[in-house]
């Protein structure tokens, strides 16, 4: 049977993003671009090639290391190639933690991810998905396009303060060169 551990994860998450948490969902208030481009250290697109899920340095916890093959840096060193993003959650034997709203990344799968350098549960300075699903979106190329999609859009999200509720790019995200080409703009006038 699988087991599910739940609190630090909510409780660092509601620390994080100043999450309000109900019974059945958590919501976190809306974060545009200029948001995402301004409070992150990087920001990046890249295929996960590698999750490893292992308890953190004290054993309370159940941390990831996804490892990340960047194609294209848009914020951050330029000379990435490879990264390794700690995020909290993950399986290890029979025992899942579980964040509600965090990033959720899959080997094969290419993403942009917004990253910065925090403190997680016994695992200090790491790189990581500090905007948790606002800070990841999944890369799509179908008949629409290259486009890349919010994490968010499966969440309730509070208004910003421009009365927007809405993840950037709503249900059907934004053209991947569009954000890539606002996300640099957004850095460069930081």
């Amino acid at each position: 049977m699988r087991k599910w551990h739940l609190g630090h994860g909510l409780l660092a998450l509601a620390l994080v993003v100043s999450a309000v948490t109900s019974a059945d969902a958590t919501t976190l208030r809306r974060m545009g671009l200029d948001d995402l481009a301004r409070t992150n250290e990087q920001a990046v697109v890249g295929r996960v090639i590698d999750v490893n899920s292992y308890w953190n340095a004290d054993g309370s916890f159940i941390l990831s290391d996804v490892t990340v093959a960047v194609d294209r840096v848009i914020k951050g060193n330029p000379n990435e190639r490879e990264i390794t993003v700690t995020l909290m959650g993950g399986t290890v034997g029979e025992t899942t933690t579980m964040i509600v709203a965090g990033a959720e990344l899959a080997v094969g799968r290419e993403y942009i991810l917004f990253l910065n350098t925090e403190d997680l549960p016994a695992a200090p300075r790491v790189t990581t998905v500090r905007d948790h699903c606002q800070g990841t979106f999944e890369v799509v190329r179908d008949a629409k396009g290259d486009r890349a999609l919010s994490q968010a859009r499966n969440h309730p999200l509070l208004t910003d303060d421009f009365g927007l509720v809405e993840p950037p790019g709503g249900k059907d995200g934004l053209p991947l060169d569009d954000i890539i080409r606002e996300v640099g703009r957004l850095a460069r006038t930081r």
